[in-house]
């Protein structure tokens, strides 16, 4: 198969999966991507926090960049993150390690960040906490669907396993029982050579 048609297509379902992620369920987002703002006076400003569109730009260079795009942003991320260590910086982190379709993508890391972060949600803006949130929630159900194919594998060898040995063990009794036979066979040939051998001597002697 081409490559450059399957790293194509890997990318293309990346972007759907961050399109998808970010705006399922999630009307908040809608009204930040459209420049609207809630007027609700418990949305508090955080100081210095990145704005939505920020993020869901980087995640959407991410799933539909070049591989040398895909690893600034990842090393980018990363390095903020061990350098000023922070909700924001592991949000971006986190949301980086769950975008699939690049090298560097990690589920369980990205689930264990994002757990952390919504830990810390009253320093987040309420765009951050809803991008974490859908992110979370999509790496969990990857998390546990991979797991239970890694199951059904594990189960579908166990049972060829076990197929293989019973159909060894079966090949082997086919075996023994065909060299019993043919001893079996052999020793009626020398005992029939020894009938025939006594009647030919009987025979010669009248």
């Amino acid at each position: 198969m081409d490559n450059r048609g399957l790293t194509g297509r890997t990318r293309r379902i990346a972007l759907i999966t961050v399109i998808v992620a970010t705006m399922a369920g999630c009307t908040q987002v809608t009204d930040w991507l459209k420049g609207r703002r809630t007027a609700r006076a418990d949305n508090a400003v955080i100081l210095g926090a990145p704005e939505a569109e920020v993020y869901l730009k980087e995640l959407y260079d991410l799933a539909a960049g070049d591989p040398a795009t895909q690893a600034e942003i990842y090393a980018d991320s990363k390095s903020a993150a061990t350098l000023t260590p922070g909700p924001n910086t592991q949000l971006r982190l986190g949301l980086v390690l769950a975008t699939p379709g690049h090298p560097e993508s990690n589920p369980v890391e990205a689930e264990s960040l994002l757990r952390e972060v919504l830990a810390q949600s009253e320093l987040l803006t309420p765009a951050e906490v809803s991008l974490a949130t859908i992110h979370l929630n999509n790496v969990s159900r990857f998390i546990v669907a991979n797991a239970e194919a890694r199951r059904l594998r594990s189960s579908s060898s166990r049972a060829a396993q076990t197929e293989e040995q019973a159909v060894s063990q079966r090949l082997s009794s086919v075996e023994a029982e065909n060299r019993r036979l043919r001893r079996e066979l052999e020793e009626a040939e020398d005992k029939l050579e020894a009938i025939t051998s006594i009647e030919r001597s009987i025979r010669e002697q009248e």
